[in-house]
C-alpha cells in the first residue's frame, strides 16, 4: 500500500509538472502571436487580395531602428510599395532625428530620394500615428504596410487603425532584432517588453495614455 501510494503521488507531480508545462507553452506562444501579427506572412512576394501591394510602408523608430529599417528596404526592394515613409523624431535633439538617419540608411542601400517621406517630429507610438496620418490623408492611401518590432507590432497597428480608420493597416513585424526573437520569452528584458506592451495594449483599450 506505501509503494502504491508513493506511485500515485508521483504520478500526481509528473501530471502537474506536465500540466504546468503546457500552461506556460500555451502562454508564449498567445503572447507571441498576439504581440506580432504578421498580416504578410503567408504572401512570398505580391500578389493580389489579401498579397496586394500597398500606397506606402511605414517605419517606426523606436527599439531597434536599423532592423526595422533595413525591413521596411527588403519590403520596398520586393516592390510591396514605391513609397517609404520614416517616422520619428531625434532621441538625442542635437543629432539627427531618427527618421532622417532611417532615410540615409535607405539611401545608401539604393533606395532613391524621391520614393522617401519622413516624419520626424513624433516621440510616441501615438504621434507615430497621428503625424502620419497627414501624408496618409493627403495623399489619400487606402492601404499601408506598418513595420515595428514584434513586441510593438500589436500596439502599433491599434494606434494607426485608430487614426485611419478608412485605411487598411496591415502588420509586418520585423522577425528577429536585438531586443526581440523566437526565444525572447528567454530573458527577463523579453519578458518585461511582453508584459510592458501588454500594460500599454490595455490602457490604449481604455482610453489611456500610450
Amino acid at each position: 500500500t506505501e509503494i502504491y501510494t508513493l506511485s500515485l503521488h508521483d504520478a500526481l507531480r509528473s501530471a502537474l509538472a506536465i500540466g504546468l508545462a503546457v500552461v506556460v507553452v500555451v502562454i508564449i506562444i498567445g503572447l507571441t502571436m498576439y504581440l506580432a501579427p504578421d498580416d504578410l506572412a503567408k504572401c512570398s512576394s505580391p500578389g493580389s487580395g489579401e498579397c496586394a501591394t500597398a500606397d506606402a510602408i511605414v517605419a517606426v523608430s523606436g527599439g531597434d531602428t536599423d532592423a526595422r529599417t533595413d525591413e521596411a528596404i527588403r519590403l520596398y526592394k520586393q516592390q510591396w510599395s514605391s513609397l517609404l515613409i520614416m517616422s520619428g523624431a531625434a532621441a538625442d535633439k542635437t543629432g539627427l532625428s531618427n527618421a532622417e538617419a532611417m532615410k540615409r540608411r535607405a539611401l545608401s542601400q539604393g533606395v532613391p530620394d524621391r520614393h522617401i517621406i519622413i516624419e520626424d517630429h513624433s516621440e510616441t507610438t501615438k504621434q507615430n500615428a497621428v503625424e502620419v496620418k497627414s501624408v496618409i490623408t493627403a495623399r489619400k492611401m487606402k492601404r499601408i504596410i506598418l513595420v515595428t518590432s514584434g513586441y510593438h507590432m500589436q500596439r502599433a497597428r491599434s494606434e494607426f487603425a485608430a487614426q485611419v480608420p478608412g485605411v487598411k493597416v496591415l502588420s509586418h513585424p520585423v522577425s528577429r532584432d536585438k531586443h526581440w526573437g523566437d526565444l525572447w520569452w528567454l530573458t527577463p528584458w523579453g519578458w518585461w517588453l511582453a508584459v510592458g506592451e501588454l500594460i500599454k495594449i490595455g490602457l490604449f483599450t481604455i482610453g489611456g495614455t500610450r
